[in-house]
């Protein structure tokens, strides 16, 4: 494309014959690159596009050979929520994007009873303006999550193009691009083999709208577990390696409890086995008490870098309390290494 001129804020471009007739949305964003069709085509209906120097608001406008096509970025609205001065753990940060291992407890964005205190709210402090006008308002860019509940690690963007990238990434669930997610989960008992696959479609669960259920697989979401016995303890309880093919709301949480073995701690899936810790040592008890939460941690995550390219990869340890419960569980003739 014959670029006129181009700075942060706007461009311009002439049609060349081979684009002639081409849809003004489409010319717009193979000119801008780093800008969705869905960022361009609210550009363009909000009157900040422009062919021959008239603003035209409709992003199917056909245009002809030897036009000028441009358009002009609106300065990024100031953010909603506001930032809020939260410790981040940074396992990794450059110009386009973030590696976060969140503790425990912290809520990854705003939502009904936690419109404050997110992870969103800190990193629109951290980053100020280091974040893009991410449609437009400037915000970091969420493309997987992490329950409250759940420690680990998540990638989070901080311009349109990475966001752009991380999130073709996380859709193609790992099918034709690179990508590692790899959870360990403490869980009741012991499967009856060393390693296997849950294929179970999900769906929001039909009475509690909390939970979601395993359902025929016409009737939910594709979903795919892997998972491997790292550790067991006795017939008690186990550790596990789960790594997903697909990343769907509370996948591990609900694939483990349709196996029959819940995760540790879980107040959703796993309220059914709360008995059973009176067979855990004194210590694990105790461990399994104060941590309030289910015993999962996001352990390790790799990604193809989405500008540069470079092969991005990251492990971060069992934090403190699980650590702690896992001691507790190898008590002496209790641990079984698998």
């Amino acid at each position: 494309m014959n670029t006129i001129f181009e700075n942060d804020l706007c461009f311009a471009c002439r049609v060349e014959p081979e684009h002639g007739g081409e849809r003004f949305d489409r010319f717009l964003v193979a000119a801008a690159e780093n800008l969705s069709r869905t960022r361009v085509k609210s550009l363009i209906e909000a009157g900040h596009a422009a062919i021959d120097g008239s603003v035209v608001i409709n992003p199917s406008q056909l245009l002809r050979a030897g036009q000028t096509a441009s358009l002009r970025m609106p300065p990024p609205l100031d953010p909603t929520p506001l930032g809020e001065d939260i410790p981040l753990h940074i396992a990794f940060e450059d110009s386009h994007l973030l590696v976060i291992d969140k503790p425990a407890g912290l809520v990854v964005h705003p939502a009904a009873g936690h419109e404050s205190g997110t992870l969103v709210n800190a990193l629109i402090a951290h980053c100020g303006d280091g974040l893009s006008g991410i449609g437009g308002v400037r915000r970091p860019g969420i493309v997987h999550r992490l329950d409250k509940g759940t420690s680990g690690l998540l990638v989070v963007a901080k311009t349109d193009a990475a966001h752009q990238g991380l999130a073709q990434l996380f859709a193609d669930h790992g099918k034709t691009l690179p990508l590692t997610r790899a959870y360990l989960a403490f869980v009741w008992g012991v499967p009856a083999r060393p390693s296997g696959t849950i294929d179970a479609a999900l769906a929001r669960h039909a009475i509690d709208r909390e939970k979601i259920a395993v359902v025929p697989a016409g009737r939910g979401r594709h979903a795919v577990t892997h998972w491997r016995i790292i550790e067991s303890y006795a017939d008690e309880a186990s550790l596990v390696s789960c790594r997903l093919e697909t990343g769907r709301t509370h996948q591990i949480r609900v694939h483990m409890a349709h196996l029959g073995h819940p995760v540790l701690g879980d107040p959703l899936y796993a309220a059914g086995f709360k008995s059973k810790a009176v067979r855990l040592p004194a210590a694990a008890q105790a461990c399994l008490t104060a941590l309030a939460r289910q015993a999962l941690h996001a352990a390790e995550l790799g990604f193809p870098h989405p500008l540069t390219g470079a092969q991005m990869h990251f492990e971060s340890a069992l934090p403190s309390e699980l650590q702690g419960l896992r001691s507790a569980l190898s008590a002496p003739g209790l641990v079984k290494l698998s």
